[in-house]
């Protein structure tokens, strides 16, 4: 265990700001980065993993059994993650790892106290989880108290958090629309502090220069104060949904990232948009994070790349989605069981002899194969033993029932294929294109 641990600490070594660089090796899109006081870079991942980052070169932190939304440094040598599959997991170094406990829906964000040695996590079942800190974490001694305390009062799922500095007060934003704020101590809530027409996201809260940013599903973004939720600023355009914020003390400038794939990056002194840059030429912004120095912007979106930018030159390097994803062409250009699969399909699997680190097992050979006996891939323990075996009348029948209730408890997202002939039209593609190992 200790050889583990001196490892994991040997990785996190500093990764400075430089010119526009990436970072490749998931098998999905990017979700969210993390980066540490000394600029190590965390990244979470639809294939289910977490990527610790030396200089070019990832160390994979496999645990959770689905996607992995959310990723934080505690310190400099442990990291907390979360995601899809509804746990909230603590690092201690590549191999090991402990699940703090789960929710009862999808893990979307989390937050961290030093001061009460506590990570809140927000989650889709409309809950909050406060976690206490393993013992002896990274400066800790030991948690507050043994269990997790679960705060309810929103109406719909939660989707970020945000402690006070003190770690006394906790902010939470929500699909209902609201912004609210709890009293760490009692686990209860003490303010409504905005309600907006539409969903919030995202939020930043900064004590030092006295405000709370946030993003929502509207477009919104805007900077209110923290104690009263009166409005400080608007810079809502006509972009939408907000997806990511990151703000950097040592420049003041928070960038905030939509859905139509713009970074927009606000002078919090000045209280302007100094940039505006068309970072994904298709999908998202999911994830963005600056570097220590504020030199860098590191952001993650449809690809499974992170791209890094300078800012202050950020409009003379390659976009996201330099080239066109699967689940992106034109489907004029494919028939229709090739459409269905790269829609449906893509994502998740590969058609080659290896899975290459997808969220799903390769479809290399599919025909007559028994459900969870690819070698390269972590299935869930509902496949371990499975007496499926994929035919026509197999695959036809998991996509007219749906994943979740053909093979309950499979970590396959939810999703049904409605159409007859749309089943049709995968089977004959998957029969045609698995047989020879893909296309």
């Amino acid at each position: 265990m200790l050889r583990a641990f001196v490892l994991f600490a040997l990785l996190a070594v500093p990764a400075q700001a430089q010119d526009f660089f990436t970072l490749k090796g998931h098998g999905g899109p990017v979700m969210d980065v993390a980066v540490s006081p000394t600029g190590q870079i965390a990244t979470a991942s639809f294939d289910n993993a977490v990527g610790l980052w030396k200089g070019t070169d990832p160390t994979w932190l496999d645990g959770h059994e689905a996607a992995v939304n959310v990723v934080h440094f505690w310190g400099e040598r442990s990291l907390i993650s979360a995601g899809d599959d509804f746990s909230v997991r603590f690092w201690e170094g590549p191999t090991l790892s402990r699940q703090l406990g789960r929710h009862k829906g999808k893990v979307m964000s989390l937050a961290t106290s030093r001061s009460a040695g506590l990570i809140a996590s927000a989650s889709w079942d409309g809950t909050i989880g406060l976690w206490p800190l393993p013992a002896k974490a990274d400066g800790i001694d030991g948690p507050p108290r043994s269990d997790p305390l679960f705060l309810k009062g929103h109406r719909q799922g939660v989707n970020d958090v945000a402690f006070s500095a003190d770690g006394k007060r906790l902010y939470s934003a929500s699909t209902d629309g609201t912004i609210r704020t709890w009293d760490v101590a009692t686990g209860a809530e003490t303010q409504l502090l905005v309600t907006h027409g539409f969903g919030v996201n995202e939020l930043i809260l900064n004590e030092e220069d006295g405000w709370l940013a946030y993003g929502a599903v509207d477009g919104g973004v805007r900077l209110i104060d923290p104690d009263t939720g009166d409005e400080i600023n608007d810079f809502t355009l006509d972009r939408r949904p907000i997806l990511s914020l990151a703000f950097n003390p040592v420049t003041r400038l928070l960038a905030v990232g939509d859905g139509d794939g713009y970074i927009m990056m606000i002078d919090t002194e000045k209280m302007t948009i100094a940039r505006d840059f068309k970072a994904a030429r298709n999908g998202p912004v999911w994830a963005l994070a600056f570097s220590p120095d504020g030199q860098n912007i590191h952001a993650g979106g449809i690809e499974s790349i992170l791209y890094s930018w300078p800012v202050e030159t950020i409009q003379e390097y390659d976009q996201m989605s330099g080239g066109t994803q699967s689940y992106h062409e034109a489907p004029e250009t494919m028939t229709n069981g090739e459409r269905q699969f790269k829609r449906k399909c893509s994502i998740c699997h590969t058609l080659t002899e290896g899975t290459a680190r997808r969220a799903g097992p390769t479809l290399h050979n599919l025909f007559g194969r028994r459900a969870g006996t690819v070698d390269d891939y972590r299935y869930s323990q509902t496949l371990n033993g499975s007496d499926i075996v994929w035919s026509a009348d197999t695959i036809d029948a998991l996509f007219d029932q749906g994943p979740d209730h053909y093979i309950p408890g499979t970590k396959m997202p939810m999703q049904r294929i409605a159409g007859a002939q749309d089943r049709t039209d995968l089977i004959e593609y998957l029969r045609r294109a698995t047989e020879g190992g893909g296309n």
